[in-house]
């Protein structure tokens, strides 16, 4: 997972250099939301319970990416880092969206635009009795969603915030996996953006 992080910061380095000076953007997202999850185990669900709750916090960076649009990257923190203390397990889901604002010159302005990624797994399937199974495996998959939210700013201001929603599409895969464990998850999230300007 070091790897991934590091080469995730690495092309979000990339980009910032690419515009330095432009109005990007930096801060923390909250997630909260559900899942139907026919692969993984949640820790929250009892054992052959399907899916769950699902949150997270991670960290953003926004640039822009032409008049009214931007590249928000996110980088989950809070899901990684308990997991894999607490259950010796890996759910990661690093994403990119192309983001849209109807309104970019405007205080209040709608957001929408589509959400790719990446979800990685290690650990138990849902069946299992408990999240610390020796019965392990891992997976991969890609992430596809979408992004729809409504974002309050003021140019004169270093804050803002954003609401939105997010309903993805996960189809899974074991990697070398007895068992060939694959499925497809399907879920969303109300999300709530809380970012800075640096000046």
């Amino acid at each position: 997972m070091k790897k991934i992080y590091g080469l995730f910061s690495m092309l979000l380095l990339v980009v910032i250099s690419q515009n330095a000076g432009a109005e990007n953007l930096f801060g923390l997202k909250i997630r909260l939301g559900g899942r139907y999850d026919n692969v993984r185990k949640c820790v929250a669900s009892k054992p052959g319970t399907p899916g769950g709750i699902a949150a997270d916090i991670s960290a953003f960076a926004e640039v822009p990416a032409g008049k009214g649009q931007a590249l928000h990257f996110d980088l989950p923190l809070m899901r990684p880092i308990l997991f894999a203390a607490a259950f010796h397990m890996l759910q990661f889901e690093p994403s990119v969206t192309m983001k849209f604002y109807s309104e970019p010159d405007n205080r209040t302005s709608w957001v929408f635009g589509p959400v790719l990624g990446l979800s990685l797994h290690y650990g138990p399937d849902y069946k299992a009795e408990g999240p610390r199974s020796a019965n392990r495996f891992f997976a991969a998959g890609p992430i596809i969603g979408a992004y729809a939210g409504l974002g309050r700013q003021n140019k004169s201001r270093p804050q803002g915030f954003q609401a939105g929603i997010t309903p993805y599409l996960i189809p899974m895969f074991g990697i070398k996996d007895p068992e060939k464990h694959r499925g497809l998850i399907v879920g969303g999230s109300l999300d709530g953006t809380f970012f800075v300007r640096p000046k």
